[in-house]
């Protein structure tokens, strides 16, 4: 069976990339396709497999300055040509699920998020870009809306990395989803019940992480905050910062590994649709002080795996730093560790092994074509999930 893997860019290695590791091990003779792709920014295990790139990897300064080609990108998907393939697995956040899948393929998308800078972070994208953007994505963005919904049709399965991702999924392309957690490599992070005098803050340097609250947080606290991370927000959150500010910039795993394994808690102050990060600081065997929206109510239970707070301001933060600092001991690495395996690289392996082989499956038996949109295998989100999954899990610690 010939195994097609489109990702958006392959460029660093975040969330999304892992979960195309993990797609890597499943279907080991698999080709990527991508539309822009910097090898030297990816990890050995990506590297050594076929990756097939579009034409805007031959435009000067692509790599780089990928995001400013948009409007450009559904040419280049759909310039893709995979009528050799059996399966085609696409891998959504920027557009992936544009392409053209032959009629006998099924097409399964898995689904980090609809495109942010489309749909529910538009207005904070645009206005954070620079001059040019900012006056070109009013005219672009209607007509990418309208193409991002309706290639929504070229796919028979939707697979949502959180029930947050689902819900969005239902409400701008109105498909239900099936959820499936994405792999975190639980046994790759070292467990350590001691912890230095300080706290961890790691990501993209981005606004909509607001890491600007950390950074103003803790500054005020007097708190020591290790910012790991790099993006154009740096230099704004260096000149907020105070003394007990350091960053780290970009930092090799080992370097994260220690961090995760040596902080006091996890500091996630923004809104994500899963967020990795989190769930490997409670590998590691500490506690996440998350904002209360999004993917963190999956992951982070209350005196269990970390602290929730549900107002991104400065102050909301500084009132959950104090409230984990008074029951601090209330948090034991062994058991927020068991909590981090419930979101493993084989569950996530089971889920997509089930999920290819009823698709494949269907489109034996028969499965008509696309036509309408609908998903005729697919799993209806249920009212309460969120909260259900939350309680399980509770439970069973």
């Amino acid at each position: 069976m010939r195994v097609a893997i489109v990702h958006y860019w392959l460029v660093s290695m975040r969330g999304g990339e892992k979960v195309i590791e993990a797609l890597c091990d499943l279907y080991p003779e698999a080709d990527i396709f991508t539309l822009v792709y910097d090898k030297e920014r990816v990890s050995e295990k990506i590297r050594s497999r076929n990756v097939k790139t579009s034409f805007l990897q031959h435009i000067p300064g692509a790599v780089r300055n990928y995001q400013s080609l948009l409007p450009l990108m559904p040419f280049a998907l759909e310039s893709f040509d995979l009528s050799g393939y059996d399966l085609i697995i696409s891998s959504e956040s920027g557009p992936a699920k544009g392409i053209i899948p032959p009629p006998h393929a099924p097409h399964i998308c898995y689904c980090h998020s609809p495109m942010r800078y489309l749909w529910d972070h538009y207005q904070t994208y645009r206005a954070n870009a620079g001059h040019l953007p900012r006056m070109m994505l009013p005219i672009v963005a209607p007509m990418l809306r309208s193409w991002d919904v309706s290639t929504s049709m070229r796919v028979d399965r939707f697979v949502a990395n959180s029930y947050h991702v689902a819900a969005r999924i239902q409400k701008y392309y109105r498909r239900s989803a099936t959820v499936i957690y994405p792999p975190v490599a639980v046994g790759d992070f070292k467990l350590s019940n001691e912890s230095d005098d300080f706290y961890l803050c790691a990501g993209q340097i981005v606004p909509y992480k607001r890491i600007d609250l950390a950074v103003a947080a803790f500054t005020k606290l007097n708190r020591n905050l290790v910012v790991i991370g790099e993006g154009k927000d740096i230099d704004r959150l260096k000149q907020m910062a105070g003394p007990t500010i350091q960053f780290w910039g970009r930092a090799p795993f080992p370097v994260l590994q220690d961090a995760l394994a040596r902080c006091r808690a996890l500091i996630f102050p923004g809104e994500e649709d899963f967020g990795m990060v989190p769930v490997e600081a409670m590998a590691s065997g500490k506690p996440v002080i998350a904002f209360g929206q999004g993917g963190a109510l999956e992951t982070v239970v209350p005196d269990l795996s970390g602290v929730l707070f549900y107002e991104q301001s400065v102050d909301a933060l500084m009132t959950a730093v104090q409230e984990f600092e008074e029951k601090e001991a209330v948090f034991r690495p062994q058991r927020i560790r068991l909590h981090a395996t419930h979101f493993n690289q084989e569950r996530f392996k089971e889920g997509m092994r089930a999920v290819v082989d009823e698709e494949l499956h269907a489109a034996r038996a028969g499965r008509p074509e696309r036509a309408d949109g609908v998903s005729h295998h697919t799993v209806t989100l249920p009212v309460g999930a969120v909260q259900a999954v939350r309680t399980t899990v509770a439970s069973s610690h």
